[in-house]
């Protein structure tokens, strides 16, 4: 019954904020009295749903599901925390511990993955974008808040946490049991292919990573390499700052990015020279798992015709986020600026399109006896044996082959 009431809400609470929102952006003449007008609406139907339903609802829980229909309804990244759960999140969030490797969002409703990082346990168990969390440790994700989901996926190495989870290709629910470590970046993979072609794959950017890229890509002129696939599939954990980093080792010139929120002034970002490291014919390899920073790269060497993009459309997370505390210490988490391509996109609403469109291919898990699926103590090599047999790798060596050096 509970569950009922929480989903009306919800919904009121979506259509509500899309109403606001439509209500409140600039230019579109809307008349402030309308926007009160359907507050005062959602404020009937709660005070009918508290008064007339059937049984006297929890209305703490209720509310709840309220204020989380509503952010995301406007940003699936954004989060409420109540009081306590801010103090934790204070307390912990610049904190190092042991993790599970999953980089989460709310779409729609429930926890999505987006991605996962490179060798660890999660990327092991199979876990990959489009696979929904359905709880963490017995509890559901549907109303939890995305900043106190990641805190709970933490913990001490060697711990063990238990998930409910929803694949994308396997709709019964399955129960996986994780166990936390202390991760580590994955190392950027270089390798000479044939037709003088060097290969770039990278797992996570962070400042490590773009330096190890920097190495990686001299090295690789160093031995003959006349063209580049830089390979960005499946890499969701770094900031936008490392993606501007990244971008500007292939640019020595044209603007990166740009940030720009209602409060937030614009700022760009442009390359500087002294840090492009190559100009060599480029292919950039990206899917529904490249997110936040490797989409802000993927879209500035786009959007200065600096490279040809091959693959599936990007996840779509580039943003400023801050935390906005309430008077009774409580707080959301709310993106206050997006970064946007140079062409003037911004990047969370319509991702990043690649130029020509290659599948990857299907993940293969294994199932036990129980219908559960086997969990590899080691990490499975990301792509298959020979680079060249990846058909999307396949494509941009073909793309790349009437591109001159």
């Amino acid at each position: 019954m509970l569950s009922r009431i929480k989903y009306m809400v919800v919904s009121a609470s979506a259509c509500l904020t899309i109403l606001l929102v439509a209500g409140s952006l600039p230019g579109r003449g809307a008349d402030q009295s309308e926007t009160y007008k359907h507050i005062g609406v959602f404020s009937d139907v709660v005070a009918h749903i508290k008064s007339e339903y059937v049984e006297e609802p929890d209305m703490k829980s209720v509310t709840l599901g309220a204020l989380n229909g509503l952010l995301e309804a406007v940003d699936p990244f954004a989060s409420y925390l109540n009081a306590d759960q801010y103090q934790d999140y204070l307390k912990n969030k610049d904190v190092t511990r042991a993790d599970v490797g999953l980089v989460l969002s709310k779409k729609p409703g429930w926890m999505g993955v987006v991605g996962t990082l490179p060798g660890s346990p999660a990327a092991n168990a199979g876990l990959s974008t489009h696979d929904m969390i359905e709880s963490i440790k017995g509890i559901a994700t549907r109303d939890m808040p995305l900043a106190y989901a990641n805190l709970l996926l933490q913990g001490a190495n060697g711990t063990t946490i238990e998930l409910s989870v929803v694949r994308a290709r396997h709709p019964e629910p399955q129960t996986i049991t994780l166990t936390r470590v202390n991760l580590a970046m994955p190392p950027v993979e270089e390798k000479m292919l044939a037709g003088s072609v060097g290969y770039l794959g990278i797992g996570a950017l962070t400042a490590s990573e773009v330096q190890q890229s920097a190495d990686a890509i001299r090295r690789l002129q160093k031995e003959g390499a006349q063209k580049l696939v830089v390979d960005l599939r499946n890499c969701s954990t770094g900031t936008p700052e490392d993606g501007i980093a990244f971008a500007n080792l292939f640019l020595a010139s044209g603007r990166i990015t740009y940030l720009k929120g209602q409060k937030v002034p614009e700022k760009d970002f442009d390359a500087d020279p002294a840090k492009a490291v190559t100009s060599l014919p480029l292919a950039v390899l990206v899917n529904h798992g490249t997110a936040d920073g490797a989409e802000v790269a993927a879209a500035a060497l786009a959007g200065n015709k600096r490279a040809q993009l091959v693959g599936e459309p990007t996840y779509g997370d580039a943003a400023l986020r801050r935390a906005l505390t309430m008077e009774d210490g409580s707080a959301i988490i709310l993106s206050v600026a997006k970064y946007y391509s140079p062409e003037g996109k911004a990047i969370q609403d319509t991702r990043v399109l690649p130029g020509t469109v290659v599948a990857d291919a299907e993940p293969q898990i294994e199932y036990d006896d129980n219908d559960e699926p086997i969990v590899e103590p080691e990490a499975k090599p990301a792509q298959p044996k020979k680079l060249e047999d990846d058909p999307v790798i396949k494509k941009a060596i073909e793309i790349l082959g009437t591109a001159k050096a």
